[in-house]
Order: structure tokens, then sequence, then C-alpha cells
């Protein structure tokens, strides 16, 4: 049996297991998003059995999977074992056609939070995420209702999820200036062929307490081995109907090469070596499974144990390295060398 891997989220004392359940694929039977909302009651109860007797205690959720679905039936499948359970949940999106149901407002955060405990049956969420950006509010108001949740015990920690960098520090800054508690958690597309934020949001989690939650570890199915990159129409799944995320294929076929090797060296699969590359990248990253099958589950939560040498870290890290920015090309390239080597 796998030992789970565990981990601080972020600058907090929140302790998760590096890998997570998400419910993305949970439906009572609605047609959001066919392809991957498709798992059961009685199925998810399965997958949340064998994930916390593996010894996952994270689990993910939005408001807006299958329209609150998602919650409900992982509220139902925690019954009688929510102390066992880290809940995270997330929203943000329009729910309605209704003008304000949306967002991050004061009114749409209470009603948001409000619904989602009542979906998950639970008197509090452990993570709540903000699941965009909104523009349309100011940060403030945004901040300051996150801190009324949290001192009225209904959340104890917040992140974000798909906010650009500068926003993100900006945020913190106003938190710590007004005492409030700080976002812990950001929820980011994070894969070996997926890595813009490498060049800041990575960077900006290290310095200021942000851990990382990486979704679509495997590239909606790319780096799962099941697809040639230069004909995706050939795959049987999600991506034979279209690549939402737009790897180039040169380089999804160099990174699924190295990954090949690897998988060959550690007996795993393609799949789990993707999603041991992320775990191998920092000890304060963790990847969100987000299975339809029990198999699928089990492989994910096996790959939390694989350690990846070295060279095949640097092997797949070439693959698809990001493009570097000005100014970051320009702050290496004008490094003090007397002030590197009499401190180095």
């Amino acid at each position: 049996m796998t030992e789970m891997n565990y981990t601080r989220l972020g600058n907090s004392g929140l302790v998760v297991s590096r890998v997570l359940l998400g419910t993305m694929t949970f439906t009572h039977g609605s047609d959001w998003i066919p392809g991957v909302a498709k798992v059961g009651q009685s199925d998810a109860q399965n997958m949340v059995d064998l994930a916390l007797d593996r010894g996952v205690n994270f689990f993910d959720s939005a408001d807006d999977y299958t329209g609150g679905e998602a919650e409900d039936i992982l509220g139902k499948t925690l019954k009688g074992k929510r102390e066992q359970a880290v809940i995270c949940t997330k929203f943000g999106f329009r729910q309605s056609d209704r003008l304000g149901n949306a967002g991050l407002s004061r009114n749409h955060i209470i009603s948001s939070v409000e619904g989602s405990l009542r979906r998950l049956g639970t008197e509090w969420i452990d993570l709540l995420v903000l699941h965009k950006t909104d523009f349309t509010t100011p940060m403030e108001e945004t901040l300051r209702t996150l801190q009324t949740l949290i001192d009225a015990g209904k959340v104890r920690y917040i992140g974000v999820s798909n906010w650009p960098a500068w926003q993100l520090a900006r945020a913190i800054q106003f938190q710590r200036d007004n005492g409030m508690q700080q976002f812990i958690a950001g929820q980011y597309l994070y894969n070996a062929v997926g890595r813009d934020i490498e060049v800041d949001v990575l960077r900006l989690g290290k310095e200021m307490g942000v851990g990382l939650m990486a979704w679509s570890p495997l590239s909606g199915g790319l780096l799962s081995g099941k697809y040639d990159p230069a004909d995706l129409e050939k795959g049987e799944g999600r991506l034979a109907e279209g690549d939402f995320l737009q790897v180039p294929p040169q380089q999804a076929g160099a990174a699924l090469t190295a990954m090949n090797a690897a998988a060959e060296t550690h007996n795993a699969s393609t799949a789990q070596i993707a999603q041991a590359w992320i775990l191998n990248k920092r000890r304060d990253h963790t990847v969100i499974l987000g299975a339809s099958k029990i198999s699928q589950l089990e492989t994910g939560i096996a790959a939390a144990n694989i350690s990846l040498s070295e060279a095949e870290m640097a092997a797949i890290d070439a693959a698809a390295a990001p493009a570097r920015r000005y100014p970051e090309w320009f702050d290496d390239m004008m490094t003090d060398e007397q002030f590197t080597k009499a401190l180095s």
C-alpha cells in the first residue's frame, strides 16, 4: 500500500496530503461538460473511501462543478468522516443570469459560502479559494469579507486560483498591512508542458508563503501517453475534440519521450511520471487528481512515492522550458560577479 506524503500548505499549519482528490468529475447526471463529469454518487463514494484509506486527506471542489452537484456528492461521501478531511472549495464564476450572481463582491462571497456549506453538509470550509479574478469589485472589499468569514469560523484558510502574480502580491501585502490572514494556497495550471507560472507565480509563492495546488497535471490527458501529440484527433479522450491548452506538438513529443524513459526505469506509467515531476519540483507542491475511474485514482496516489533523479528531472525540464523574459534574463546576465564570488 502507498505510504502517503504530506506537506504544510504554504506558510500555515495546515497539513495536507501531497495529492488531493478533485471532484470536477462528480455528477448526479447533469450534462455539464459531458466528457468530464461522469462519476455518480456510488462511484464517488468508492473513490473517497479509497483516498481516505490510502492517506489522502485533501479534497477539492467548486460551486460551479456541475452546478453544485460535485459539492453535494462530496458532502454525502464524507458523512461521518468530516474530521478526516480537509475540504477545499472555490467560487467566483457566474451562477445564473442575475447580474450580481458572480464575482468576488461581499454579497456574492457570503451567498456562495452559505450555499457551499449547505451542499457540503459542513459547518466550516477548511480552504476557500477564489476561483478567478474580479476587476469590478474593489480588492479591499473582497479581502475584508473573507476575513469576516474567517472570524466567524465559517472559513479557516484562504487561497486563490488563476490570479496574476502582481494581483496576488498586492493582496497579500494588504492582508499583512491590516493584520489579516493571508492567502496560503494558489491553484494554478501547472504541468511539464504548461509552465508559465514558473516565471513569476511560483517565485512569489516561495517568497510569500503560498503553496501550489496544481490542476491539469496531465495537460488535459496529453501527458497520459495515450495521444499522438501530432494528431490528437486519433485519441479517444477529451483532447480528440479539441486541445484547449494548445501545447506545441514538438514540445509535447519531447516531454513524452523523456517521461517514457523515466517510466520504464521506475516501472511506472507515463501519467505517474508527469504527476511525480510536479511533486519532485518542490516540497510545498500538491497535485489535484481528477479521476473518473478507481484505477486512475490508485495510480495517481502511487505517483506520490516516485523519486525522480536529477538527470530525469533535467530531461523533462529541458523539453518544454518556458521562454525567459525580460527582466529575468537581464538580471541573470548582469549579476555582480564580485558579490557572487564573495558570498558563495
